[in-house]
């Protein structure tokens, strides 16, 4: 694959660059709606606090990758309960997929949740997701039975997949 190798760069963000996550989520949502629970409608229109309150929320780490200059996907971090923290927001530029940009910003993840001594990495996806579900499995995150939110067709369950971690440091 070409640009297998290609430098990412990931950027951690802070509370004041809430503008570059809402760009980088609102082009998510366009791209692939169908990856997401919630559409770009219910984000488009977000007014200015709506995107700043998410950074204001305790135990969250933002991720932004980028390529050449250019934005290459998001993760975020987030924390749950009983020692589990969450992987969500999780979205791949088409540009650079199959470029080693998922991997990164899973790794960071983990690593973050591992460094908060975290237990458990959790996520939701969208069942039809194959690609998503299919980096995830390689990062060793497993199916559950856990049930999870309805998707808006009002049948359809997000599936739930954990990834055990490791003791990390305390």
């Amino acid at each position: 694959m070409e640009g297998v190798n290609a430098s990412v760069t990931l950027r951690v963000l802070t509370v004041d660059d809430w503008p570059a996550w809402r760009d980088a989520r609102l082009a998510a949502l366009a791209d692939a709606p169908h990856a997401f629970r919630f559409g770009v409608e219910g984000w488009r229109n977000g007014g200015e606090q709506q995107w700043h309150e998410r950074f204001l929320v305790p135990g969250t780490y933002n991720l932004l990758a980028e390529m050449d200059g250019r934005l290459a996907g998001m993760a975020r971090g987030v924390r749950a309960d009983d020692g589990v923290r969450e992987l969500r927001s999780v979205w791949v530029a088409p540009a650079a997929r199959g470029r080693g940009v998922g991997d990164r910003l899973i790794e960071a993840v983990v690593s973050w949740a591992t460094t908060f001594g975290a237990t458990a990495l959790r996520l939701s996806v969208v069942p039809a997701n194959e690609a998503a579900i299919a980096l995830y499995r390689r990062h060793g995150f497993a199916d559950t039975d856990e049930p999870d939110a309805l998707l808006p067709d009002g049948v359809t369950r997000e599936q739930v997949m954990v990834k055990p971690l490791p003791k990390g440091p305390t």
